[in-house]
């Protein structure tokens, strides 16, 4: 069987179409791991532990609190700066808390400035990790814990760094089905109240 010019158009153009389709779909994750692979845009390392160098050279980590559009949560660091030594493991504490007469769940996005010191930048245990859920007038204290790690010495750019801001936004999202199954109106809306 032979296909006309028309047919064989109209294949190729659904080939086009299902192939952008498919790198659409797969830019996110591949993005994501990029990041996090190379600290590109700020994104953090993980780490198990904390590091088995400790330098005698410090470094200032500065510490910075977001909210995104309607989220009605109040959120702030417990301490603005702290000095460490590169490799030492800093334990760093934020505070949010929830205003409204309902409860609310929150993730936290986070990125470090300048981006060079992404790379370099490890936390072992972050609230940034897990969904948080708030209840009405529920205030808490979340804990990170990293360190910076020595190599940034050895970085053809980090190495010039003195200061890390870490930043951290809080955005709504929907309750898990168990709180919201507790909830008389359940609200996974971003309406402030």
């Amino acid at each position: 069987m032979s296909l006309t010019a028309p047919q064989k158009t109209a294949f190729r153009m659904v080939g086009v179409a299902v192939t952008m389709g498919a790198l659409a779909w797969a830019s996110v994750p591949f993005y994501d791991w990029f990041c996090r692979v190379t600290g590109f845009g700020g994104v953090t390392q993980t780490a198990e532990a904390g590091s088995d160098v400790v330098l005698e050279r410090t470094i200032k980590v500065r510490f910075d609190a977001s909210l995104e559009r309607d989220m009605p949560w109040g959120f702030k660091p417990m301490q603005r700066e702290m000095e460490l030594k590169i490799g030492e493991t800093g334990l760093a504490f934020y505070e949010a808390w929830n205003p409204t007469d309902r409860p609310i769940a929150g993730t936290a996005s986070y990125n470090v400035a300048p981006y060079a010191a992404g790379l370099f930048f490890s936390k072992i245990d972050c609230f940034c990790f897990t969904e948080q859920v708030l209840q009405p007038g529920e205030r808490v204290t979340m804990p990170v814990t990293f360190y910076v790690d020595p190599e940034i010495v050895e970085d053809r750019e980090a190495k010039f760094t003195r200061v890390i801001t870490l930043s951290y936004t809080f955005h709504e999202t929907e309750l898990p089905e168990d709180v919201a199954a507790l909830t008389p109106e359940t609200s996974g809306s971003t309406e402030n109240n």
